[in-house]
């Protein structure tokens, strides 16, 4: 694997180390995902019983470095990138919201594929390589705060990380215009121990919450990676209801669990 040499002196270093734990450095999904998992035990973070501190320590370690030069020289997550892409420029939308775009590839693909989309990635967590990487693109920009309306959201392989995704999808929901787009990628299976198992159930039942939350589902990106919804309704959401279906989604997927384990 290609890394560029630009990085920050300890940032370079531990990325170093890391793939020198490695047979070689031709690295491939699973073994990408060994090494965020090793980073995770190595900072004494539990995907059950959550420390803010260490988590917040996780998702700054150079690792998302790596993972981001590994996106970018895979394959598949490329493609999938693309066919996202391709789908926002199929749109004809204006503004778009890279939610939790991190190393901002997918916004450098877009902007790629389109001269006059204007592209905001929201990270809680940016890197001053990823920002550096997009100073070339003059309709890309990292935001740190959601304060406006976009035409189109995309979030790829978040909500599996947080514990309230529903909280945090209301908060994507918020962010986009009426009639305006959602493109979502989840991955709520437990390939690696950042993804909490209390959202696991989410797999089964997050349209359903969708369109409790005023969304249509429009069906699955070419590849299926990623699901599309369209914001059809803007009435304030029922967190009573909303709560106690999540409270049921919860509860009978852990209990179908344990009795498919006996």
């Amino acid at each position: 694997m290609q890394i560029s040499n630009t990085l920050a002196s300890e940032e370079y270093q531990e990325i170093q180390r890391l793939l020198a734990t490695l047979p070689d450095k031709s690295v491939s999904l699973s073994q990408m995902w060994q090494l965020m998992d090793q980073v995770w035990d190595d900072l004494g973070c539990d995907n059950l019983i959550l420390d803010q501190e260490k988590i917040t320590a996780f998702y700054k370690h150079p690792v998302w470095l790596l993972n981001g030069f590994f996106i970018e020289q895979h394959e598949v997550s490329l493609q999938h990138r693309h066919i996202i892409a391709d789908l926002i420029v199929q749109l004809s939308v204006k503004h778009v919201l890279d939610f939790g775009g991190g190393f901002g590839t997918l916004a450098r693909i877009i902007a790629n594929k389109s001269g006059n989309i204007e592209i905001d990635i929201y990270e809680p967590y940016p890197n001053n390589f990823a920002i550096e990487e997009c100073k070339d693109y003059p309709l890309i920009q990292f935001v740190h705060n959601l304060h406006k309306k976009y035409d189109c959201l995309v979030s790829t392989d978040v909500l599996e990380h947080v514990t309230d995704p529903l909280q945090i999808f209301e908060n994507m929901i918020e962010t986009v215009s009426l009639n305006g787009y959602l493109i979502i990628a989840n991955c709520f299976r437990p390939v690696i121990k950042c993804h909490l198992p209390s959202t696991f159930h989410f797999r089964y039942t997050f349209n359903l919450f969708a369109r409790l939350m005023g969304l249509k589902v429009l069906g699955k990106c070419k590849g299926k990676h990623a699901t599309i919804y369209q914001k059809i309704h803007k009435r304030p959401t029922n967190w009573k209801i909303i709560r106690t279906i999540e409270y049921l989604s919860q509860k009978t997927y852990f209990y179908i669990l344990r009795h498919l384990h006996k």
